[in-house]
């Protein structure tokens, strides 16, 4: 299995402004800009760490997850959610040849935490040996005031250890207050999915 993020987080999608206002940097001076690169790789860096702890995916982007094999014939659950929309499915044999499943076999099963991609007409299409399926997906929150406090507040907590800590030379910047912070967030992955 392997997913792919096939488009990157806009630069105007970040919050900038509010991770200035959360640093308290001053405003109003003629060199204001001078930081965004750093707080924008700060910011970048603990969206990825947040996100890979809770597979959460906060903004929003296209992803294409490969594999080969579902856990269950009529439902396969996907690797992060919140997935807002399937864009493709299609079938790969070992030689690279793709076929491309008609939308109307398949629909997204909603859900905070685990969504699924489930059969319409009872199981999902076979997936020939030594071949994939490629799901094609948009996930994460529209605007990053859609997202829920307690994560907004643990990624700006640990970007700003980043911003601060920059020359790598400190404690671990993940905190218990961050940990706690996603806790509720995390997937328990005993089955991968499965039923």
């Amino acid at each position: 299995m392997m997913l792919i993020e096939q488009t990157p987080v806009l630069s105007a999608a970040l919050p900038l402004a509010e991770f200035r206002d959360h640093l308290r940097l001053g405003t109003g001076f003629a060199d204001d800009a001078v930081q965004d690169g750093v707080l924008e790789r700060a910011l970048r860096a603990a969206l990825a760490m947040i996100e890979a702890r809770t597979g959460k995916v906060l903004l929003t982007r296209d992803f294409l997850w490969r594999t080969t094999g579902w856990r269950d014939a009529s439902c396969q659950a996907l690797p992060v959610a919140p997935v807002t929309s399937l864009v493709s499915l299609q079938i790969v044999d070992r030689v690279g040849d793709a076929v491309v499943i008609d939308p109307a076999r398949y629909r997204l099963q909603e859900d905070d935490f685990r969504p699924r991609l489930v059969a319409t007409g009872g199981i999902l299409p076979q997936i020939p040996a030594a071949g994939e399926a490629e799901i094609g997906f948009q996930a994460g929150y529209v605007a990053w005031g859609d997202v829920p406090a307690d994560l907004a507040q643990a990624v700006f907590m640990l970007a700003a250890g980043l911003y601060e800590n920059r020359d790598g030379n400190s404690e671990d910047v993940f905190s218990g207050a961050i940990e706690t912070l996603i806790a509720r967030f995390r997937t328990v992955r005993s089955l991968g999915g499965a039923r």
